[in-house]
Formats: structure tokens, sequence, C-alpha cells
């Protein structure tokens, strides 16, 4: 298997598209506003805004993300129509996705249509934004269950008109990262178009195959925040950020300090808190209880920890609970200013797993003083 490792990679987060489009979630005017600056600020390349066919209301929150001039290039999602295409350059903005149905199940059974209407939509919709300067990309809605020498025949009409890059949807979530590695790298060998990777979570696999299609050639890659998206959702900005500069050794340029606030603020914003467990950003990833773990993070971080907490936002916390050992203890009670030789430790631990039993969850800070009162001091 051949890897690629591109110099760049370009994160096109699109959770003021995809995002939304979660069932149940709607953001203001002004959380949109918010989300874009935090996205803005952390480095990230590209925002996927809206969709301007929706109508008035939506081509207001557009234009206003536009006159925030931010840095990162803003990104309409449009179906191959002029209409609108027009809608896109009514809201100022520059670049725009033309989504098309590639996949034999959606043009004959969703459209009721054929290979040769695709191509002759591609390519009206296409030349009518080339036309009026827009950057293209060209959105190959349900690629994964194409035919990809019919997508190579797409890929080609685009790039000899003009587009900018194509889009490889897993828009049902049903690739494994072998296959999408498979998939995108027979496309990357035989188009020189550039290639996005938009993957979905029903398998729960979005980030593996996210990571995959940059492995294969793909130089742009979709996220959300928190994984937002249609059904299970799309693949986690944070997850992409951090597995591509820790697994694969490719920095996005993205300054992963400020994930965690970007991750609560619309956590909040759109109803769906994030998980004290949630990969990257969950306040309780890196928590540990075990005593082999606890003392081996004491002795050095990296014996169980892939990279420092500080590096998104986090900081370590040890746990007291069933699985403790002395080394967990004694740096509480260092913490709460309590000298480990004053208490009797054995007596003490086992008080503490005691109670983890009893109760089902870690002791408090509150409960550890509690339990070294009740218990006879050392002389």
């Amino acid at each position: 298997m051949k890897v690629h490792t591109p110099a760049s990679i370009v994160i096109d987060d699109t959770t003021l598209r995809d995002g939304e489009q979660t069932a149940g979630v709607v953001f203001s005017l002004e959380e949109k506003k918010t989300i874009a600056g935090l996205l803005d600020k952390m480095g990230v390349g590209e925002l996927e805004c809206g969709i301007p066919a929706m109508g008035s209301e939506e081509q207001t929150v557009i234009r206003a993300l536009v006159d925030m001039g931010l840095h990162a290039r803003l990104i309409t999602w449009n179906r191959a129509l002029i209409s609108d295409l027009k809608a896109s350059l009514a809201c100022g903005v520059g670049a725009v996705d033309i989504s098309l149905c590639v996949s034999d199940q959606h043009i004959r059974h969703k459209l009721g249509k054929d290979r040769h209407w695709v191509r002759e939509q591609l390519k009206s919709a296409l030349g009518f934004a080339k036309q009026h300067g827009l950057y293209v990309c060209v959105g190959g809605e349900d690629s994964s269950r194409a035919d990809l020498d019919f997508i190579l025949e797409l890929m080609a009409i685009a790039e000899s008109m003009g587009a900018d890059r194509f889009r490889f949807c897993d828009t049902l979530g049903l690739l494994d990262p072998f296959a999408t590695y498979d998939k995108l790298s027979y496309l990357a060998e035989r188009s020189r178009l550039p290639l996005e990777i938009h993957t979905h979570n029903d398998l729960g696999m979005a980030t593996a195959n996210a990571v995959a299609g940059v492995r294969a050639g793909a130089t742009f890659v979709n996220t959300t925040v928190n994984g937002l998206g249609e059904r299970a959702g799309n693949a986690a900005l944070e997850e992409v950020v951090m597995a591509l500069r820790h697994a694969c050794g490719i920095d996005c340029a993205v300054d992963s300090g400020r994930l965690l606030e970007v991750s609560r603020y619309v956590g909040l914003a759109s109803g769906r808190p994030v998980s004290d467990w949630k990969a990257i950003v969950g306040e309780k990833v890196f928590s540990h209880e075990s005593g082999l773990h606890v003392a081996g993070v004491l002795k050095n971080p990296r014996n169980y920890e892939a990279f420092d907490p500080q590096e998104v936002g986090l900081s370590r916390y040890l746990v007291l609970g069933k699985h403790s050992g002395r080394q967990a203890l004694i740096s509480r009670l260092r913490q709460l200013g309590i000298g480990e030789q004053s208490v009797d430790l054995p007596r003490l631990l086992a008080e503490v797993r005691r109670c983890c039993q009893i109760c089902k969850k870690p002791v408090s800070d509150e409960e550890l003083l509690g339990l070294c009162r009740a218990l006879p001091q050392v002389a």
C-alpha cells in the first residue's frame, strides 16, 4: 500500500451546513457568526456555510458571514442548478460546491434520470459558475456506491472546464478505511484534479475513513465540530486534526489549543452537550484510575498518554476509584496538603476502594478528607 503524505491538508469544516442538518439542530445568526469566528481563529481553511437556495433567511445569514471578512474561504452547497448558483452569487461568496448524484442508485431511483443527464447537468452548472469567476468544488453525492470509472468521466469533464476539486462523498457512511483508501487511490492515480474526502459515521468509521482518504491522496477533508451531521454525523474536526497530527505526522495548521472552546460552544448551541468521554475533547478523557496506569503516568505522562492534554486545552486528572493504587492516593493527598506519612496509607486505600464499591463512583476530595478524619492518626 502506497501511503501519500501531502505537504498540506485543507480542513473544510461543514458544521454550519452539514452539521446543522443534524435532526433537530438549528443555529441562530449570532451562533453561526460565533462558530465561524472560532473556527477562523483556530486556522480552519474553509467553512461550508450554508445552502442559499433554501431562501432569503439563509441568504441573510450567509451574507452576514461574508461581511465578517474571515481569513477562511466561505463556500456554499448547491445542487447542479443555475438557480442555486445565482442564489450563491447574490450572497457574495466566491466559492461553491456543486453537488451531483453520481451513483446509479441515486441517478435512477432518486432522480429518475440517466448518466447522460448527470454529465449535461455538470457541464451546465460548472460552465455557469466558471463564467462568474467562482471557485468550484464538484461534489459527488453517494460516490462510495458509484462506478469509479463514471466518476473519472465526471472528473475529466470537471477538470477540462476549470473545476478546482472533486469531493468524494461516502454519503451513507458505508465504507471501511481499506475500501476508502482503495477507491481514493484509484481516482488519485488517474486524475490530476485535487480530491476532497467527505465521510459519515453510520458505521462508526467517519474519522478513520477521512484519514484513509488523506492517506490515499485527498488534500481536502470535510469535518464538523463534535461530529455533528446527518444521522450518525460526520468526521469530527477535533478527531481528524489530532489523528492526522499524531497518527500520520500531518499538521493541518489548526490551533488545537482552541478545540475545547469551539467544541463546548457548539455542544451548547446545538443542544448536544459534549460527553465527558468524547474522544479528544471530553472533560475526562485524560482521567486515570488504574494503579498501574497512574504510576506510569506519574513517572512519565508519555507512558499512557498519546499527547499532552494541554495540546487540546485539557488537563490530567487522577481518579480515586476501585482500581486506584498507592501513587494515586499519595498524589491526591499532596494536592490536599496532607503528607502521606500522617495517614495509614494501606487502611485509607482499603477504605477508598470500599466506598467506591458501595457508591459506584470515585471518591471526591471531601469524601477523602472525611475518610482521613475517621481513621486513627499515625503517630
